[in-house]
């Protein structure tokens, strides 16, 4: 087992914890489940859970504080990217994106217009996110099996 490797979850809305538990046990990564609420979790030596509280951003915090090279985080928050990134983190969302150095500020900047419009607008006129896939599903479980080994190869 590879100690120096982490994975952590924003786990509340997350929709591929299974898809990270089966990479995870393939490559022997510890896996840290982080939410403000109780649900089942594989009873699994790789497998860990952390219920903060339900405080705002308790668990965005809890993540970001752990958050260093080495570990690998998974969210769709891009403010709790952007913190992991600063830190060192690789960053993965759910349909598979990278969050990066590079892409991080323009992230920051799309979320910030939408969160403009939204107010400006009502949410009711502006869309969400699109509906998850199997082809969000497959890219995913490719990134993060590329990422996971990608570190494992550096240590």
């Amino acid at each position: 087992m590879t100690d120096a490797i982490q994975i952590y979850v924003d786990a509340d809305a997350c929709p591929v914890k299974d898809e990270i538990y089966r990479v995870a046990y393939r490559l022997e990564v510890p896996v840290i489940i982080v939410s403000n609420s109780h649900f089942r979790v594989p009873q699994h030596p790789l497998v860990s859970r952390i219920v903060v509280s339900d405080a705002f951003d308790a668990a965005d915090d809890y993540i970001a504080e752990r958050a260093s090279k080495g570990t690998v985080v998974i969210t769709s928050d891009i403010l709790l990217a952007d913190r992991c990134i600063k830190a060192g983190s690789d960053v993965l969302a759910p349909n598979g994106k990278s969050f990066t150095v590079d892409s991080i500020g323009g992230a920051v900047a799309t979320r910030a217009i939408m969160a403009d419009l939204r107010a400006g607008m009502g949410s009711e006129n502006i869309g969400g996110p699109p509906p998850y896939t199997k082809a969000d599903r497959s890219k995913f479980l490719s990134s993060l099996d590329q990422v996971l080994v990608r570190l494992k190869r550096a240590i």
